[in-house]
């Protein structure tokens, strides 16, 4: 199970996926050029969740088709610090399509 944190820092924000840099995944899709952000709905807090996606599945299309949704209902919801689990993506999105 992969376990993904995001920390905001004196540097700016941190995404790891299991204690490595989340890549942003622009190559799927550049929604944001600023880099990741959370806590509220916008392209930066998209970027994450698309990336968080992408990375969970393996795979662009099931990412691109859940992130918008994943960031309104997940990404704008987390605070400062967070760490969200592989089984915690899939319960959310398996909740959402309840």
């Amino acid at each position: 199970m992969k376990t993904y944190r995001g920390d905001r820092t004196i540097d700016g924000v941190l995404v790891t996926v299991d204690g490595v840099p989340l890549p942003e995944r622009t190559d799927i899709r550049e929604i944001s050029r600023d880099g990741f952000e959370w806590s509220y709905e916008g392209i930066a807090p998209a970027q994450l969740a698309l990336a968080m996606l992408a990375d969970h599945f393996g795979a662009a299309e099931p990412a691109l088709t859940n992130h918008e949704r994943f960031m309104r209902d997940v990404v704008a919801n987390f605070g400062n610090e967070w760490e969200f689990t592989s089984a915690d993506i899939d319960a959310a999105l398996t909740a959402r399509a309840a």
